[in-house]
């Protein structure tokens, strides 16, 4: 077991957390709330939804083999493989969702796409040293992280980092983009207004949990030039969420203790390898998370099949060149003094309004109608877009939400009035 040096580590994060080439395959991870068909507010015990994945699998699993995985709280999140194509993507997702809901319902159970529960607030389910030493980090910065491990979901897009250039296609302009459209994906999908049935006063409170649960792990990098630079400091400053031992030994990390103190030494502890850089990796929660390719972290989960929304709308302003630049343009307005990223608060008006903001409604407008020029064209992802469908989603959302500066979150408090 090789003791890692902090120059060492610097250059593994610089180099396997941006991989490059031409972009354009996309992957997405579903989560979803799992509730009782029959009462919203039952819990779901982790035997009854065991059961029923234990079924599903002794069927085959699922026709496109999506991963299908669970939150510590009881979410479900269903992970695809990486497609050359937005289409079929989608396609492959959809078809492995609609397996998936179709299990649940033979045992009395349904997925529900919000970005927070807003009925219940579950309970542990996964009894795992990582997510105990999870929620006792968590439980010492106050409620958010109990709040997010047990009872958020979102839809999660992955694309790829981009060439090692200084183009639209370039990894240093898609990790911008992908920072700039953030705040306009946040306010577009807002879906988690309430919390134990109440108006919290927010159109996305999940974005506002994950940004009180933890700063250090849960804010974007800084805004630098170099973003594996940028990525690189920012893990290595971040405080060790876990540090595995060897059972029954606690995950517990020293309160404090970031990935580079230990590297230092500043702790009494085994020195760190590899594999703990690597696992530690796997503890950041930005909204925008480099793994090789980037992973959009910020969109709440949405009702039915909405998620196909935010992930063609993210894929084809990252994908398409003349989308990236629409949106680049737009999005301008949001980052402060002629920066490249939008500040901590626009994020947090973003997650309050919803497109109700007039800059960052504005912002969406442009977004939308660039990503549906793209779609109705002949570029990569028009091409792949086949009789319309994406096309016509995104539109027919648009149409609903964007355009008359609504979300979905909208819908629920006006459900909740009446």
């Amino acid at each position: 077991m090789d003791i890692l040096t902090e120059t060492q580590a610097e250059k593994y994060v610089r180099g396997v957390c941006f991989k490059t080439g031409p972009p354009g395959r996309v992957g997405l991870e579903l989560e979803w709330l799992v509730h009782d068909r029959a009462d919203r507010t039952r819990p779901v015990p982790a035997a009854r939804l065991d059961a029923a994945l234990t079924a599903l699998e002794s069927a085959g699993g699922l026709p496109h083999r999506s991963r299908i995985t669970r939150e510590p709280g009881g979410q479900i999140e269903l992970s695809t493989g990486s497609a050359a194509a937005l289409a079929d993507c989608v396609r492959s997702a959809a078809v492995d969702l609609d397996a998936l809901r179709d299990t649940l319902s033979r045992a009395g159970l349904e997925l529900t796409g919000r970005g927070l529960d807003p009925d219940r607030d579950p309970a542990r389910l996964l009894d795992h040293p990582r997510y105990r030493a999870m929620e006792q980090h968590f439980d010492g910065l106050g409620p958010w992280g109990r709040m997010m491990m047990r009872a958020t979901a979102s839809v999660q897009i992955n694309l790829d980092s981009g060439e090692d250039t200084d183009g639209v296609t370039g990894y240093r302009r898609r990790w911008a983009l992908a920072h700039r459209i953030g705040p306009v994906l946040v306010a577009a999908f807002a879906n988690s207004p309430l919390w134990h049935g109440r108006p919290t006063g927010w159109r996305s409170t999940r974005q506002r949990v994950w940004a009180n649960a933890d700063p250090d792990r849960t804010r974007p990098p800084e805004s630098a030039p170099d973003p594996r630079g940028s990525w690189a400091r920012y893990a290595l400053d971040a405080p060790l969420l876990c540090l595995r031992r060897t059972p029954p030994g606690s995950w517990a990390a020293p309160r404090g203790l970031t990935f580079r103190s230990w590297l230092r030494g500043d702790a009494a502890e085994r020195p760190p390898t590899l594999d703990d850089l690597d696992y530690h990796l796997t503890t950041l929660f930005p909204p925008v998370r480099a793994r090789g390719w980037l992973e959009l972290r910020m969109v709440d989960a949405q009702d039915g099949d909405d998620w196909i929304v935010p992930a063609v709308l993210a894929a084809t302003l990252l994908d398409d060149p003349a989308a990236a630049g629409a949106a680049w343009d737009a999005t301008a307005p949001l980052c402060p003094d002629g920066g490249d990223q939008p500040s901590a608060e626009m994020w947090l008006r973003a997650a309050r309004l919803g497109p109700a903001d007039p800059e960052i409604g504005k912002a969406a407008r442009i977004c939308f109608a660039a990503a549906a020029t793209a779609l109705a064209g002949s570029g990569s992802n028009g091409e792949g877009d086949g009789d319309g469908r994406l096309r016509g989603t995104l539109a027919a959302f648009a149409e609903r939400y964007t355009e008359q500066g609504r979300c979905p979150a909208d819908d629920l408090l006006e459900g909740l009035d009446r």
